[in-house]
């Protein structure tokens, strides 16, 4: 038997050893569970630190979730696709994360963020997405929908937390 080939679909190039993987989804909130523990353990499994994994792993939750919430308005049993393919070097772990909808369309430059003086419960996602993640574009689909997709090179310094350290040197 031989094996299917795997296009980039960027580049439209063919892909060689690079891990990658394509699933459909219902537009249901019990999928997001199950996702963001595949993006968490795919991540760590080509390099990226746990919090790098985490962060990932959230800013592709909340993208389905403003998928489900506003391109298919809670409505369930609609297609979500969700690409994930490794860019790494060598050097630093990469991931593309490509999601596709046929909900209502959005100019993308209506997509944002809430302004963050604003506080209240929810509204965040985007702006989570793009703290998170080192790429982000929206493209209309052709025939109706959205395209998002999002890239991560590397791994984040840590932020130290200071809650509870000692200061020994007093």
């Amino acid at each position: 038997m031989g094996s299917v080939a795997q296009w980039d679909l960027d580049t439209g190039e063919q892909m060689s050893d690079r891990a990658y993987t394509r699933i459909e989804i219902s537009s249901d909130p019990r999928m997001l569970a199950g996702v963001r523990e595949l993006v968490s353990l795919l991540s760590r499994r080509l390099g990226f630190d746990e919090m790098s994994a985490s962060q990932i792993a959230l800013a592709v939750d909340e993208a389905l979730s403003n998928v489900i919430c506003h391109g298919y308005c809670r409505q369930t049993g609609h297609p979500i696709w969700i690409s994930l393919d490794e860019t790494g070097d060598g050097q630093r772990p990469g991931l593309r994360v490509v999601i596709e909808d046929e909900g209502k369309q959005t100019a993308c430059e209506r997509i944002r963020s809430r302004d963050l003086d604003d506080v209240r419960p929810g509204g965040l996602g985007v702006h989570i997405i793009h703290e998170v993640m080192d790429e982000v574009e929206y493209t209309p689909r052709e025939g109706g929908g959205m395209r998002l997709r999002m890239e991560r090179v590397g791994n984040r310094p840590q932020a130290k937390s200071v809650c509870g350290a000692k200061d020994d040197g007093a």
